[in-house]
């Protein structure tokens, strides 16, 4: 039963989330403030990612090895991604 309270309080946490950056890309952030809006998207993101590798593929109780593992496939990935991007522009 504890197992389920956790993961409907994640489910909320994550929707709440959801709803969040929902609201700012419709405030109208983008056209305004686009930086502004970009690191708060990015940073729910990255948040909303977190709960979902470290909940519910249950990294949590995991070996630190396997998560620091999953981190630097993660920051890979990320650094892969910037340079695509950088040779766009």
């Amino acid at each position: 039963m504890a197992r389920l309270k956790l993961y409907t309080a994640m489910y909320v946490a994550l929707f709440v989330l959801a709803t969040v950056q929902a609201g700012v890309e419709s405030m109208g952030l983008l056209d305004s403030a686009y930086w502004l809006a970009f690191g708060l998207i990015a940073v729910l993101s990255v948040v909303k990612a977190l709960a979902v590798a470290g909940y519910y593929q249950h990294l949590r109780w995991e070996p630190r090895s396997l998560s620091y593992l999953m981190a630097i496939g993660t920051l890979a990935a990320l650094a892969l991604t910037m340079a695509a991007s950088y040779s766009i522009l």
